[in-house]
């Protein structure tokens, strides 16, 4: 009797471990859509008024959405209006009924004195004058009709259009109906052409032209793109009625013959004639123009090698097309492409470079000749994007990442310091990631929001000096902590080596059970442009907060190569490796955790991603077999040999090689004794071609043991449908069992599924995890609001 007892016993511990109830309830009311109705604004939005240190925003929270007016001098915080006051007069005036808590208007623009301003509410158009608050009809709004003229682009003084025909270019007089055309190019074509969109084959219309003008209106220029000779693909939208159409479009991919070939032109409105600029150098090299101020008699194009290490700075003459290179960087194995900017100031006296040439991204004063003046910023963090440059007093704003000792390196703190590099300040001392709002026109003062994801965000307004003048707003939580809502829990552990230090974030369920474990359930992205996890606070982490709520524990961390906030070793450490580069830290990441917290059960293991994260969840779970149990891997590149060129050739290499190519062979004379003879010779010449080649995921097909389960919009034309099509036919020829989903009429995102494709993902990890079967569960329908 004894022995049969403790069997039951053990049968019911068994049943209870392996099949548990996912509680969709708890997920659904925490779903995104649900926890977006109980939060306001979390950041102000500063709208600075004209030649002024003033400005004006709208901030919701649970008592109403209101808007205020700052005036930084007086160190002064008022509404810009009273609500009821505001509300009463509209509907006097138009006889229409406004919330005066959330009264919906639109288009609040103040006039240039700043002493009133308009908006927009129901069909009226509303003046609101701030001494009297006289409130007053000045129109009533009509049915914007589809606009015509979208193919116009005036310069500065409004006096020329330039638009494009037919792929060419073309000039002619503003607010003059029946102006001369003036055609400026003959040559242009289809995938050659100097339309904005060069695939439309319109004939005899005006159509938005690919090309831009100098700041004084004199001159415009054009980076013209030749893809004629790139490879097609396609894709079918089954949906279209009444035939499923074919849509083509022109794609490159890694190791390619043809790619696209940049030009550069600049033409000249007074004497209607081009110059094609002298850019040639490197084969299959890319452009990026800059203007240099007011000037039209040069410009400052940077140019990129196919391999993404080496970049001229060059200075061109608009007039004859001759170039000068200013300075040369390489920069093994590749630029990062997110701060790897030039800034051009002065008119071109002086110019401000990023680079990483120490390891870490810093930036450099260069003078219109291209000689180094010095470093602006120099030690072992990283500087990121520049928030505004103050060119009279010679100061610069920016970002900066892992200069503060125990701040979180992904935290952006705002720096100020001289362009000679002295009086470096931190102005954000806050252990928090700063966003930032500063007027174009001064630098006097500026609105920081910081936050952090286990901190709501706090808006507060500084001056230059990093000190508060005003605290503005506090994000309004209580709505959402009546709900049960608990903040995210921050952890950092160890990469794979041992030393680098990863950062993530962890949700949890809101009722834990004492002594139960939960699965764990990785959300993942490869990066290197950005990792998984945001340094912003965020009621929901995505889709992280709601599965939580099942019964899991989900977690989102970086990984070496993940993020270009880190130094140059970190982030490009997936360089030639691109397919594995991330799992091991991800999968060495989970154990400590494991490790760190009784209530994760290491013995359940998932998943998931989008795009680069469905490519790094489904080869998780090929690699890692034993580890991993479910993966859930949505619109993945599997094969980034089928991916677009750059995100391939930048990220995992590309080699440069030199053949030899025999061309034919012609009849050489050669001197010998009368009569004189003639040998066959052939001829030779030397090409550079470029090969790239990058696991895939394919490669590991046999490998699954879990639950995988496959998703892609049919239409994607990101990352091609082929991608997930191809991971299945491997799957298939290894005869392994998985799932597979199609979103129909769907490209990269998912659209009206996105909240299907949510739900497919609980009910698979509440399968395949917690052992929950139930099909007696109400399932999303799209056409619910």
């Amino acid at each position: 009797m004894k022995k049969y007892t403790l069997l039951l016993a053990a049968l019911f511990s068994f049943t209870w471990v392996f099949s548990q109830k996912a509680d969709f309830r708890s997920a659904e009311k925490f779903s995104s859509s649900n926890i977006r109705k109980m939060i306001g604004s979390t950041s102000v939005r500063a709208n600075w008024l004209k030649k002024s240190d003033r400005f004006w925003y709208s901030y919701k929270t649970g008592d109403g959405n209101f808007y205020w007016l700052v005036d930084p001098a007086k160190k002064i915080k008022k509404p810009l209006f009273d609500n009821y006051y505001l509300v009463s007069e509209v509907n006097q005036l138009v006889n229409k009924i406004l919330n005066p808590l959330n009264p919906e208007i639109k288009k609040l623009e103040f006039k240039d004195d700043n002493k009133s301003f308009t908006f927009e509410a129901d069909s009226f158009k509303f003046q609101y004058v701030l001494k009297t608050q006289a409130i007053t009809v000045i129109d009533t709004i009509r049915k914007e009709k589809k606009k015509h003229d979208a193919w116009k682009s005036y310069n500065k003084d409004s006096t020329w259009i330039v638009f494009a025909k037919e792929h060419n270019l073309y000039l002619m007089k503003a607010k003059d109906p029946d102006s001369v055309e003036y055609q400026l190019t003959t040559d242009g074509e289809q995938y050659y052409s100097y339309q904005a969109n060069s695939r439309d084959t319109t004939t005899g219309k005006r159509l938005r032209a690919n090309a831009r003008w100098f700041k004084d209106g004199t001159k415009l220029y054009s980076v013209r793109r030749d893809s004629r000779k790139v490879k097609n693909l396609w894709v079918i939208n089954v949906l279209k009625d009444p035939r499923p159409e074919l849509e083509t479009y022109k794609y490159a991919m890694p190791g390619d013959k043809f790619v696209p070939q940049s030009k550069l032109y600049v033409f000249d409105v007074a004497t209607k004639k081009g110059v094609k600029i002298e850019t040639e150098k490197w084969k299959d090299q890319t452009l990026r123009v800059q203007l240099v101020g007011k000037r039209s008699d040069v410009l400052i194009f940077t140019r990129t090698d196919r391999t993404v290490a080496k970049k001229d700075i060059c200075l061109a003459d608009t007039k004859t097309g001759k170039v000068k290179v200013l300075f040369s960087e390489t920069d093994e194995p590749y630029f990062n492409p997110d701060y790897s900017t030039l800034h051009i100031i002065n008119d071109g006296k002086d110019l401000i470079w990023w680079s990483e040439r120490t390891g870490f991204g810093h930036y450099y004063l260069y003078n219109g000749e291209g000689h180094l003046v010095n470093p602006i910023t120099k030690g072992n963090f990283i500087c990121g994007r520049i928030q505004r440059i103050d060119t009279l007093n010679r100061v610069l704003y920016f970002e900066g990442f892992g200069r503060e000792k125990g701040i979180d390196p992904y935290y952006s703190m705002i720096y100020r310091v001289d362009f000679d590099g002295k009086n470096m300040k931190l102005l954000t001392p806050e252990d928090a990631t700063h966003r930032i709002s500063i007027p174009k026109e001064d630098s006097k003062y500026f609105v920081d929001t910081y936050s952090r994801a286990d901190m709501a965000p706090k808006s507060v307004l500084r001056n230059n000096k990093g000190e508060v003048i005003l605290e503005l707003e506090q994000t309004d939580l209580t709505r959402l902590y009546e709900t049960g809502w608990q903040m995210p829990v921050r952890f950092k552990v160890k990469a794979v080596d041992g030393v680098t230090d990863l950062y993530g974030v962890m949700y949890k369920p809101i009722k834990m059970e004492k002594g139960r474990k939960y699965p764990i359930i990785s959300y993942v992205y490869p990066g290197p442009q950005v990792e998984s996890f945001s340094s912003l606070w965020s009621a929901t982490g995505r889709y992280n907060n709601a599965l939580a709520q099942l019964g899991f524990v989900t977690v989102a961390m970086g990984h070496r190569g993940g993020s270009p906030k880190r130094y140059k070793y970190y982030h490009t450490y997936g360089y030639n490796n691109l397919r594995d580069y991330a799992l091991a830290d991800d999968k060495y990441g989970i154990e400590q955790l494991a490790d760190r917290y009784d209530f994760i059960d290491i013995t359940k293991v998932g998943i998931y991603g989008h795009s680069g994260g469905g490519f790094m969840s489904t080869a998780a779970i090929l690699t890692y077999p034993d580890f991993y149990d479910v993966a859930v891997s949505s619109s993945g590149n599997h094969d980034n040999n089928i991916y677009n060129l750059w995100w391939g050739e930048t990220h995992h290499g590309v080699k440069e090689v030199i053949k030899k190519v025999k061309t034919g062979s012609k009849k050489k004379e050669v001197k010998k004794a009368w009569p004189y003879e003639q040998d066959s010779v052939k001829q030779v010449k030397t090409d550079t071609v470029f090969e790239s080649s990058i696991p895939k995921n394919q490669d590991l097909a046999k490998n699954l043991k879990g639950h995988l389960l496959l998703v892609t919009g049919d239409i994607d034309n990101n990352v091609h449908p082929g991608n997930t099509i191809r991971m299945a036919n491997a799957l298939m020829q290894a005869g392994k069992r998985f799932d597979f989903m199609i979103m129909p009429g769907q490209r990269h995102g998912y659209g009206k599924y996105s909240r299907y494709f949510e739900r497919l993902m609980w009910y698979y990890f509440a399968e395949y995890l917690l052992g929950d079967y139930r099909t007696n569960i109400d399932f999303y329908h799209p056409d619910e609001n």
